[in-house]
Parts: structure tokens; sequence; C-alpha cells
């Protein structure tokens, strides 16, 4: 990859949400320890949202009365996730990437299934 690359250079694209995924227990509260083949069979997972792309575009619509509007710039419906927010999301839609030697995942917004948002923040 590149060398020295910063993440603010990443651009997510879409309605898709990049998260950093936060280390599973490999232990239960009662002090057993999992082994890898049972901790990767949970299909939730959790993490902190480190980017969002711009969110889902919006149709342009098509005025026939008044041709001369060239105005085509692309609107989004911004996603509800947030830079910050703790995600908990299905597993089986993210697609895992390695950067400056971090794990992250991409995941669509579809795939969240919930959102903690610390106001204080």
């Amino acid at each position: 990859m590149i060398g020295n690359a910063n993440i603010e250079n990443l651009h997510v694209v879409g309605d898709r949400v990049l998260v950093k995924p936060l280390k599973e227990a490999d232990k239960t509260s009662s002090g057993l320890y999992l082994p890898p083949g049972v901790q990767m069979k949970e299909k939730i997972y959790r993490g902190f949202v480190i980017k969002v792309g711009p969110g889902v575009p919006i149709p342009i619509p098509q005025e026939v009365d008044e041709p001369w509007k060239t105005d085509q710039r692309t609107q989004y419906l911004p996603l509800q996730a947030q830079q910050g927010d703790m995600a908990i999301y299905l597993q089986h839609s993210a697609h895992e990437v390695v950067f400056n030697d971090e794990k992250y995942v991409i995941i669509p917004q579809s795939a969240i299934l919930l959102l903690y948002r610390d106001q204080d923040l």
C-alpha cells in the first residue's frame, strides 16, 4: 500500500461506513477462554465509526419545461452514522481492509443495527 498514508486521505463512497472494530473478548464473564472458532461464529460485532460516505444519491429531477437549467450536481440523502459513533453491526456484510497495519471494516449503513452517540463529545 502507500507508505506514510493518512486515514484522512481515505474517502468512503456512497452509503458505506468505515469502522474500527473493537477487539472481542477472548473469555466469558465467568473466566472461560473462548477458542478462535467460537469467537468468529458471532455474527454481531461492534466498533467505532471512523469515516462515513456522503450518503445515498438522490436522482436529479428532470424538468422538461425548463431545459436551460443545467445544475447537475449530485445530491445525497445523508447517513445516520457519524464519526465517533459506536456501531453494532452484522459481520456478514463487512469487508475487512488493512490500512497502515490497522484492521478496519467497510460496511453498508443497512448492516448497522444500533448506533450509540455520546452527545458530550
